[in-house]
């Protein structure tokens, strides 16, 4: 098994994007032989801990209504190619996205990241929803067979917190300066909503590596 990292942030469209081509990608190999770790990435680490007015974060981002018209209209245009659906008319809040992260180091715990993952997708992207609200991130926890009242008391609480940060810092240090950021085998890195074409090749080309050599091939080498 090849283990695949994955630098996300649950409010980054491309990385939404990205996930549906790695699925596909994933869902069409007859050996998917990546094991999957979902790391923190903040897009907006100094978003205030109950987020913001999403139109404003926008216009205050891409400079003015237009442009952030224009750069969400690509992303819209992207996400149908991925058959990916967005509802970003619902969106109202732009979260603190820290808790998110939080949720989905305790998923990692019990197996179940990728299926917190794409719950939080679906629910900021399609939804609507405020993915920075304990109550929320809760109901998305119960969604996908965590404990509900176990994981509002730990977003309650300051669990875990600091790690997280730590982890998000690390990934900088490391480099990461973008989400989704892949690291295959900890050696490649990937960067961006790569085509599901791409990961069918780095998929084709692990299953040579990973092929056994012959007693001819290895006399020969």
């Amino acid at each position: 098994m090849i283990r695949l990292d994955i630098f996300s942030d649950p409010v980054c469209p491309w990385c939404l994007i990205g996930k549906a081509f790695l699925d596909r990608a994933i869902a069409d190999a007859p050996e998917a032989p990546f094991v999957i770790e979902w790391h923190p990435f903040q897009l907006n680490p100094d978003m205030p801990r109950d987020g913001m007015d999403r139109r404003a974060y926008l216009e205050a981002k891409f400079g003015g209504k237009m442009p952030a018209a224009t750069v969400y209209a690509r992303i819209a245009e992207a996400a149908e190619a991925a058959g990916v659906t967005l509802d970003l008319g619902k969106i109202e809040r732009m979260p603190n996205t820290l808790d998110a992260h939080r949720l989905i180091h305790w998923a990692g715990l019990e197996g179940r990241q990728d299926s917190v993952v794409t719950a939080l997708f679906n629910a900021y992207f399609r939804d609507g929803r405020d993915i920075g609200a304990p109550d929320t991130l809760a109901d998305i926890a119960a969604g996908t067979g965590m404990d509900r009242a176990l994981a509002l008391r730990l977003l309650t609480s300051e669990a875990d917190r600091d790690a997280i940060m730590q982890r998000d810092a690390h990934s900088r240090a490391r480099g990461i300066t973008a989400v989704p950021t892949f690291i295959v085998a900890d050696t490649h890195v990937l960067t961006g909503a790569q085509q599901p074409e791409l990961w069918a090749q780095v998929l084709a080309e692990l299953a040579d590596t990973a092929a056994p050599t012959t007693g001819h091939e290895a006399g020969r080498a």
